[in-house]
């Protein structure tokens, strides 16, 4: 980490703090805000404090790492794609026809000798100072409390390393961890999620379920935490392949457990499996709060560190934010594994508006008819890709992916209501808009087709919002997007009085002016700001449920859901910062901002 940080620091990547800040609400606030900015900087907290308990910390905190492509090329020490065309290459590698291509194969082989991690003997430089039963005191490690309404103290770059029952598997992942007292932490390991997976298996047998948590060491540890390989497959695999490194682990002081020897802290414990608590709430990277809930407990028997360790942090909420960039990595490297299920994929992407497991957009080669259908399930069905809400499907001659002017004018060209398909599968469990936890809509469109629709006839913004509102009150405003396509988007906001269907229903005489309608509420919405009603509305949508088709037209309820639309859950809020926060921050000189950043990312 310290190597790391000098890299950064010779780079010109890392902003040094000095002002003595508050792990509560402050530091992440200002990291919150930085990562949104152009040419945003890691930044380094040197005097991170616990206000209210009166600690000053020794360990500074790190934060936005990954916040820019180019420092997660930095931290990778390569290109990213470099990386995937190279699993690209192992798994299409053919059996040599000469003496060269064998030559070539030894070499691609050799490549692969550092993958496996090798375990140590003896202590760890992560366990140069050790703190044991009575002594560990989590208080010690600066953990940030991101925002006021959660539920605590949150650990968010944590390297969660665990064993199947009979220890032949490994996981690490990485899953929050709410700090409750001095020696407790909330597991927030979610049902579909490898260690929770293992943790079933303690919980029939009654057995208590070691656990050890890393914090820093090399950065790559902490992406390949993040990384969605297949149950059982040991995430660090990852690391030799990336740096052709071997991961140097040593075992746990108190759990059976094998980390990396260069991590910064290690938190070491147990989880009884008949014990539960409740954990949240906590705001997200959906850019909601989680919900409160009863998770595991896991009970700290060890907390070691380097010598001089930095605590490693990161903050979610609404995008962009560092993960958009861990994401990118990830979606680049996958893609080859992603097409041994689906061979005539070409590429993929997911918009960081789009939440990531909310929109995927996908490029095919379409050889027969149902062929993006096939793809749809295939996409549904493939590990973590399962969550993917909104799957929309191109042909080889659409624009990049990520060229997101040119790819929904492509899109919108080729729309049609017959190509949409709406089924049902599971859902993240951060998901809050499905009437039923871990289940819900999914929506695919196939758009690898030409278009078979002629543009609608447009009135102006203000003359259809004055013929809609005649129809229903509850309509606030108007905004047409997209008008020179085939289908031009109607954004409606609304004072919501009844449900979405109703409204829909009550439009329906201006079925020649409309094609793809969305509804938001009109708070906290506006209707200019295309990046942030992206992310709404594919958030706030079960396509089940809130999809609705009449004639040419499609209805889309972007809005909050309650009893007016049959919802039972909780509706949770928005992520936000604290105005009195910000307005310190930027009073003291530690924070510049200004209030279009604030209003563009509604902060």
């Amino acid at each position: 980490m310290q190597k790391t940080i000098d890299l950064l620091r010779s780079r010109g990547e890392l902003r040094e703090i000095h002002d003595e800040l508050d792990i509560y609400l402050e530091i992440p606030h200002i990291a919150y805000v930085e990562v949104k900015k152009e040419n945003s900087k890691a930044l380094l907290f040197t005097k991170p404090v616990n206000k209210k308990e009166g600690i000053v910390y020794d360990s500074p905190v790190l934060m936005n790492l990954f916040g820019s492509y180019e420092r997660t090329e930095l931290l990778f020490g390569r290109s990213v794609e470099g990386v995937a065309e190279e699993i690209e290459s192992l798994l299409h590698m053919k059996p040599p026809a000469s003496f060269r291509d064998k030559f070539s194969m030894l070499g691609s082989l050799f490549s692969l000798k550092n993958i496996f991690p090798k375990r140590l003997k003896g202590e760890g430089r992560c366990q140069a100072v050790k703190y044991l039963a009575e002594d560990v005191d989590l208080s010690m490690i600066p953990v940030l409390t991101t925002w006021e309404e959660d539920g605590g103290p949150f650990i968010t770059m944590g390297q969660v390393y665990t064993q199947s029952l009979d220890g032949e598997l490994v996981n690490l992942g990485m899953y929050r961890l709410q700090v409750y007292d001095k020696n407790h932490l909330g597991m927030h390991w979610q049902i579909h999620k490898d260690a929770s997976h293992f943790f079933d298996q303690y919980q029939r047998e009654g057995k208590k379920m070691p656990v050890s948590v890393a914090i820093g060491g090399d950065p790559l540890y902490t992406w390949c935490a993040t990384a969605p390989m297949p149950y059982g497959v040991n995430e660090l695999l990852l690391y030799g392949l990336v740096t052709k490194k071997t991961a140097q682990l040593v075992k746990s002081l108190t759990t059976p457990l094998y980390i990396p020897e260069d991590a910064d802290f290690v938190i070491e414990g147990w989880v009884d499996p008949s014990r539960l608590r409740v954990e949240g709430p906590f705001g997200d990277h959906t850019g909601y709060y989680t919900l409160a809930e009863p998770y595991p407990v896991m009970e700290v028997t060890a907390i070691s560190h380097k010598k001089k360790p930095v605590y490693l942090a990161t903050v979610v909420g609404k995008p962009p934010l560092e993960d958009k960039y861990m994401g990118w990595a990830t979606e680049r490297i996958f893609l080859p594994l992603l097409k041994t299920n689906a061979s005539d994929l070409i590429d993929y992407h997911m918009p960081e508006n789009g939440g990531f497991h909310n929109l995927i957009l996908a490029k095919m080669k379409p050889l027969y008819k149902g062929h993006a259908k096939q793809f749809m399930h295939a996409f549904w069905g493939a590990g973590q890709m399962s969550f993917v809400k909104h799957a929309l499907f191109v042909a080889e001659d659409a624009p990049r992916l990520n060229n997101y002017e040119a790819i929904a004018t492509h899109i919108l060209n080729r729309f049609h209501p017959s190509r949409m398909m709406i089924t049902e599968g599971i859902t993240d469990a951060l998901d809050h808009s499905s009437p039923e936890a871990l289940v819900g809509g999914k929506l695919g469109l196939d758009c690898t087709k030409q278009a078979v629709m002629d543009a609608p006839e447009m009135l102006k913004d203000e003359e259809l919002l004055k013929k809609l509102k005649a129809c229903d009150s509850s309509i606030v405003d108007v905004r047409q997007h997209m008008c020179r396509t085939r289908n031009p988007i109607t954004l409606i906001s609304v004072n919501k009085t009844s449900s979405m269907k109703e409204v829909f229903a009550n439009i329906k005489a201006f079925q020649e002016q409309l094609r793809i309608v969305a509804f938001v509420d009109e708070k906290k919405n506006d209707l200019n700001n295309l990046y942030m009603l992206l992310w709404r509305v594919v958030n706030n949508i079960d396509a089940g449920r809130d999809i609705f088709v009449e004639g040419n037209v499609v209805g889309i309820d972007g809005t909050n859901k309650n009893a007016l639309d049959g919802f039972e859950r909780e509706w949770p809020g928005d992520v936000e910062c604290t105005p009195s926060v910000l307005h310190s921050l930027k009073k003291s000189g530690v924070l510049d901002i200004d209030e279009a950043l604030i209003y563009k990312f509604q902060l």
